[in-house]
């Protein structure tokens, strides 16, 4: 521990319990369990305790059967689980609440049932319109909060969290926007307040005089939606009534989602301008804020503001479970990093899996079996060759040293982080040299010897007479005009030296201000987005074409795509989109897309045409070694060009595997 973060480890109590340190991980959805507490989720958090976290609130557990998300709450086959969960976490000295939770109209409940809300409104995800909650109904909604509050104390939960932020049902009795009842729930402040000041009185008086229970809130970020002054009206009076303990400030709704997650182009406390103005307005209880932390340093900052007394850090923890335990040893260089691409944790777009996942943590989910302090060391150590070092082969030597192998790496380029070190070329990816830099220091940290620009073939790699040869050699854009779309069909012109890939944008001198760029999207991830901001920032004119319903769909999963596109819509330079069409031609200063609804043809300006496309795997290495070598063995874009997340996986993987 440092002079830097000496706030961070000072304990809090919050009723009856005492937290460790200053340091949360506020609820998120796993979907580990799929609705129980599986032997993966209290892996999961077991693995957080023991890296030093010293508060976690679980996931959302569903208090009604009329919105189901994280986990069942209102059945008492929870209370063993629970029991369980607590067994091994609690002698590992991390504090465990559970948020209580319906998601009104926002989530719907299994088997095509309807949404039940606030009001008689749709839903901002589905689009369907719930089946507002009555009057005489109100009572058994407090009920079911209520039992689900007693459910947790049985199952030794030590504090209970009310939701009544983002959106969720709490939420919309509070927001004149999605409150237009009619009875003594709606209209005035006092009557839009009442339902969460009944289940607060109700959940308390079912926990018990000495559990914790406390309430997160924050603004939405629509016009006529919950604000900042209003939230803060409701906590102060929350508080008066001797309702809640603790008060968990966020912001942002499913109106806003980009709001409630920020990716790598939000800076770390993102969310104080907003939660900050609840938190300030607030005394007499602890205060939980939260928005894209990822160093205790950044925590430690927020507490000395004043405006907070514990800071939630979960993405930071989804990459490394050990952050605290890290830095209080002094070895904060350590910490794996977040790199905030929301790709894993969020979008789960990889086809990995659909639980919790994190692109630089592949043991996310499978601590028991993959958490570095299970690697152990092998009683055969190999001599490992490693050939590239992108992000499948620095992940593959980092494990491999773990393991007790020796390991020797050869890099082409002059820099380790191969594709990394051209996509951080484009604005706002600073996240991409967070985690190149942490393995270059690894590298250096675990004793890898690594070669750089060393271009080896087969007869150099034989000579080093390896045990297993990893081939990380990455992919190549591929450029033979043949289409996802038109795969039959080359593109006319596609020779033109006005054409180029997205690597050879970034790599080469940009092209002149004033100038026209078609840009054309064959993939829909960030990729795309990059090189449309990179040439906006050179006050080049972009029409993006591609054969997707929508420009970066698989960044809007990630909630990345709405800031995205304020910025490309604000920048000076002209942005416009041309989607579901496919490239037919290149000409000097123009290009011609196809509709793939009906074949019309529109021809753009174009002094450039930057194609973005799937890329072809350099695994020629791997086969000319086929046989020469006892195990030749393909990772990452070498194998399959996919995404960053499974090329560290495939590294990770195959590293294990080494007998």
């Amino acid at each position: 521990m440092t002079d830097t973060v000496r706030r961070v480890f000072e304990p809090i109590q919050i009723r009856g319990v005492q937290i460790p340190n200053r340091i949360v991980r506020t609820a998120h959805l796993t979907k580990l369990g799929m609705g129980v507490v599986s032997d993966d989720l209290i892996e999961y958090h077991a693995a957080r305790a023991r890296g030093g976290v010293g508060l976690s609130i679980l996931e959302a557990t569903a208090v009604h059967p009329s919105s189901v998300l994280g986990l069942i709450g209102y059945d008492d086959s929870v209370i063993p689980m629970y029991q369980q969960l607590m067994d091994t976490v609690r002698p590992l000295g991390m504090r465990v609440f559970q948020q209580l939770w319906h998601g009104g109209h926002v989530y719907p409940p299994p088997g095509g049932r309807p949404m039940r809300g606030a009001s008689a409104l749709p839903g901002p995800v589905v689009g369907l319109p719930a089946v507002p909650i009555g009057t005489e109904e109100i009572g058994d909604f407090v009920a079911a909060y209520a039992a689900a509050a007693r459910r947790s104390a049985e199952g030794g939960i030590d504090g209970l969290e009310v939701a009544a932020s983002h959106g969720y049902l709490m939420h919309q009795f509070l927001s004149p926007l999605t409150n237009n009842r009619e009875d003594r729930y709606g209209g005035s402040l006092d009557n839009r307040m009442r339902f969460l000041v009944e289940v607060l009185t109700a959940v308390r008086e079912a926990a018990g005089p000495d559990m914790p229970v406390g309430v997160r809130m924050g603004a939405g970020q629509i016009a006529g939606d919950l604000d900042e002054p209003t939230v803060a009206e409701v906590a102060r009076r929350l508080v008066g009534l001797g309702l809640i303990d603790f008060l968990n400030a966020s912001m942002g709704d499913y109106y806003a989602m980009h709001w409630m997650m920020g990716g790598m182009d939000r800076p770390a406390g993102y969310m104080l301008p907003s939660s900050g103005q609840v938190t300030r307005s607030v005394t007499g209880i602890p205060r939980i804020v939260t928005g894209r932390f990822r160093t205790l340093e950044e925590a430690e900052q927020a507490l000395r503001t004043g405006d907070c007394d514990l800071v939630s850090m979960v993405r930071a923890h989804i990459a490394d479970p050990d952050l605290v335990r890290k830095t209080r040893d002094g070895r904060a260089a350590e910490v794996r990093p977040c790199i905030g691409c929301n790709q894993g944790c969020i979008a789960r777009t990889s086809g990995v899996d659909l639980r919790l996942g994190c692109t630089v943590n592949p043991a996310i989910g499978r601590e028991k079996e993959y958490g570095d302090d299970v690697i152990g060391t092998t009683a055969s150590p190999r001599r490992v060759v490693v050939i590239g070092g992108g992000p499948a082969g620095l992940e593959a030597a980092r494990v491999a040293r773990l393991r007790g192998h020796t390991v020797v790496l050869y890099e082409g380029s002059d820099r380790l982080g191969g594709a990394l070190n051209v996509a951080r070329r484009a604005p706002r990816t600073q996240g991409l040299d967070d985690i190149a830099d942490w393995y270059r220091a690894e590298m250096k940290r675990l004793g890898v010897e690594c070669h750089l620009s060393a271009l080896m073939d087969a007869d150099d790699i034989v000579a080093l007479d390896p045990d297993v040869v990893i081939v990380a050699t990455g992919a190549d854009p591929t450029m033979d005009g043949r289409l996802i779309a038109a795969p039959g069909q080359v593109v006319d012109g596609i020779d033109s030296p006005a054409v180029r890939s997205s690597v050879e944008l970034l790599t080469q001198p940009a092209p002149a201000a004033g100038s026209h760029a078609l840009l054309v999207d064959d993939v829909g991830q960030y990729e795309a987005v990059s090189a449309a901001e990179y040439l906006l920032e050179h006050g080049v004119h972009v029409t993006v074409a591609t054969r997707l319903p929508m420009f970066g769909p698989l960044v809007d999963a990630a909630m990345r795509m709405t800031p995205a596109l304020e910025r490309l819509n604000s920048a000076p330079a002209e942005f416009t989109t041309l989607t579901r069409v496919t490239l037919a031609s290149v000409r000097p200063g123009k290009a011609t897309v196809r509709s793939l609804a009906g074949g019309a043809e529109t021809t753009v300006a174009a002094d450039l045409v930057v194609l973005v496309t799937y890329k072809a795997s350099r695994n020629g290495l791997a086969v000319t070694l086929a046989g020469r070598v006892p195990d030749v063995r393909l990772v990452g874009d070498a194998l399959a060009a996919r995404d960053l997340q499974v090329a560290i996986r495939d590294g990770n993987d195959a590293a294990r595997r080494i007998a």
